[in-house]
C-alpha cells in the first residue's frame, strides 16, 4: 500500500495559478533549443520570438492542466501528491478552472498569430493533441506515450517556426526520441513508485516494467546515436574534431545520470528531477560550455 504523504504547507499562492503547474512551465524551455542549435539566439529578433514562444506555451499548457485536471479529479485524488492539487483538494471549482482554460487557450493563440501565423498553428494542433489525449487517448498504451512525446516535441519544434529557423533531421530525431525518452521514463517511474494498480492512470496496467524499460532504453540510445551524428557533420573537414563533439560526453553522461532517476523510480515529475538534481544540472552546464563556444564562437 502506498504511503500518505503528509500534508503540505498552506501555500501563498493563489489557487487558480497553482492549478496552472507554473513548476511544470520548465519543459518550455525547450522552445530554445532550436535557437540555439542553430546559434541565433542572441540575434534580437530571434531572441524577442522565442521569448513570446515560450510565454505562449506556458499559456497553452496552463490550459491543458486546467482541463486534465477537471478530468482526473477523481484519479487525482487517489494519488498520494496529486491529491493535494487545487482542484482536486476543492480550492478551485471546476467550473472556474474550465473557464480560465478557455482564457489562456485564446491568449495563447492570440499570441502566437501575433508572433508568427505558423507559432499559432503549432499550438493549436499541441492543444488538440493534448485535449484529446485527456478525452480519448490517456488511457491506451502506445497511443498515450506518442502523444505526450509529441507534446515536448512540438515544444522544440515550436522554437524554430516562432523566428522562422529551419529545422534540421538530426534535431528532429533527438527532439523526438528525447521525447519518448523522458515519457517512457515517467510511465516507469510511476509503475515503480505506485504500482500498475493504483488507480492513478489506467493505462499503467496495460504496460509492463520490462516493456517501458525498454522503450526508454531504445529512446535513450537512439537520442545519443542522433546527437552524436548532428555533433560529428559540424566538423569542417572529414578529420575535424569540433567543441560540437567534444560535448557528446557530457550530453550522454545527463541522459545516463535521468536514466539512473528513472531505474530507481524518481522521474515521475521530469521537472522535479531537472531541478532538484544538482549533478544533472551540473552535467548540464558542462554540455552547455562546449556547445555554446561551438556555435557562437
Amino acid at each position: 500500500m502506498t504511503d500518505i504523504a503528509p500534508l503540505p504547507r498552506r501555500s501563498r499562492v493563489p489557487a487558480p495559478l497553482r492549478a496552472m503547474r507554473p513548476r511544470q512551465w520548465v519543459k518550455n524551455v525547450l522552445v530554445l533549443a532550436a535557437p540555439v542549435a542553430a546559434g541565433q539566439l542572441f540575434v534580437p529578433a530571434v531572441a524577442l520570438a522565442t521569448a513570446g514562444a515560450f510565454v505562449a506555451f506556458c499559456l497553452i499548457s496552463a490550459s491543458i492542466y486546467l482541463i486534465n485536471d477537471v478530468r482526473d479529479v477523481e484519479a487525482d485524488r487517489q494519488h498520494p501528491k496529486k491529491r493535494f492539487r487545487p482542484i482536486a483538494a476543492g480550492e478551485l471549482r471546476p467550473g472556474t478552472a474550465l473557464v480560465l482554460a478557455g482564457v489562456t487557450a485564446v491568449a495563447s493563440l492570440a499570441l502566437g498569430w501575433f508572433i508568427a501565423p505558423l507559432l499559432a498553428v503549432t499550438l493549436a494542433v499541441y492543444w488538440l493533441l493534448q485535449v484529446g489525449y485527456s478525452v480519448f487517448w490517456k488511457n491506451q498504451p502506445i497511443i498515450d506515450l506518442a502523444m505526450v512525446a509529441a507534446g515536448f516535441l512540438l515544444r522544440a519544434v515550436a522554437g524554430g517556426v516562432a523566428s522562422g529557423i529551419p529545422l534540421s533531421q538530426w534535431f528532429l530525431l533527438v527532439a523526438s526520441f528525447g521525447s519518448l525518452f523522458m515519457v517512457a521514463g515517467k510511465r516507469y517511474s510511476e509503475m515503480i513508485e505506485l504500482g500498475p494498480h493504483a488507480g492513478t492512470r489506467a493505462s499503467l496496467a496495460r504496460y509492463t516494467a520490462s516493456y517501458l524499460r525498454f522503450v526508454w532504453a531504445l529512446s535513450c540510445a537512439a537520442v545519443i546515436m542522433s546527437y552524436s551524428l548532428w555533433a560529428f557533420e559540424q566538423a569542417p573537414d572529414a578529420g575535424g574534431i569540433t567543441w560540437h563533439a567534444l560535448s557528446i560526453a557530457p550530453f550522454t553522461l545527463a541522459l545516463l545520470r535521468y536514466a539512473y532517476t528513472i531505474d530507481a523510480g524518481g522521474a515521475g515529475e521530469p521537472e522535479d528531477v531537472v531541478l532538484g538534481d544538482r549533478v544533472l544540472q551540473l552535467l548540464a552546464v558542462v554540455w552547455l560550455i562546449p556547445v555554446a563556444i561551438g556555435v557562437f564562437a
